[in-house]
């Protein structure tokens, strides 16, 4: 068997107890075996400069090492104010720069956003399906995930425990890998 793809995971919020991180911890146990996913916070990550790009801070050049070394990214989001976090779109400027420079050039990337309100950050994905495609790889239209209803999904040690988002995210990252591997065959 083929040594499985490297996934980033980006997690879009910075909060110890964030639903989005839970999120991204509990796709790690539901990947399939071909998929190999690093959660990746977004905790430190100075902000975006232009001034600095001659001189780039060590902090952005080991988000960009890392994107560039993977097959793939999964970015998740929670929604704040209708759209994504400050934190999430300042990674992806960062990690989009130098112009024509991108480090998720190439790279096939899923979106899920998550919230635990009825409508399930879709403004927050509607947003990044706006970002992405002039700066990344190909970017998953389908399926679209929103999770919606997060609020009660994991219990005290944040292990996920609904079993209906655990069957969507499993169909999830199975079509996820199904891409991921098309993209880099």
């Amino acid at each position: 068997m083929p040594a499985p793809y490297s996934i980033v995971a980006l997690v879009g919020s910075l909060r110890k107890e964030s639903f989005t991180l839970k999120i991204a911890n509990a796709l790690v146990k539901l990947a399939p075996v071909s998929l190999k996913i690093d959660v990746t916070t977004l905790n430190g990550l100075s902000f975006f400069n232009q001034d600095l790009e001659a001189n780039p801070p060590a902090d952005w050049l080991a988000l960009r090492d890392k994107l560039k070394a993977s097959n793939g990214v999964l970015i998740l989001t929670p929604e704040y104010n209708r759209s994504i976090p400050g934190v999430l779109k300042n990674a992806i400027d960062v990690a989009s720069r130098p112009y024509g420079q991108s480090s998720f050039l190439g790279k096939p990337v899923g979106l899920i956003a998550n919230s635990p309100g009825a409508l399930g950050g879709v403004a927050a994905a509607k947003h990044l399906q706006n970002i992405m495609p002039g700066i990344a790889g190909p970017v998953m239209g389908q399926p679209e995930i929103y999770l919606n209803g997060v609020g009660d999904a994991f219990d005290a040690q944040g292990e996920l425990v609904k079993d209906s988002l655990k069957t969507v995210l499993q169909q999830y990252l199975e079509a996820f890998a199904a891409f991921v591997a098309k993209q880099n065959g």
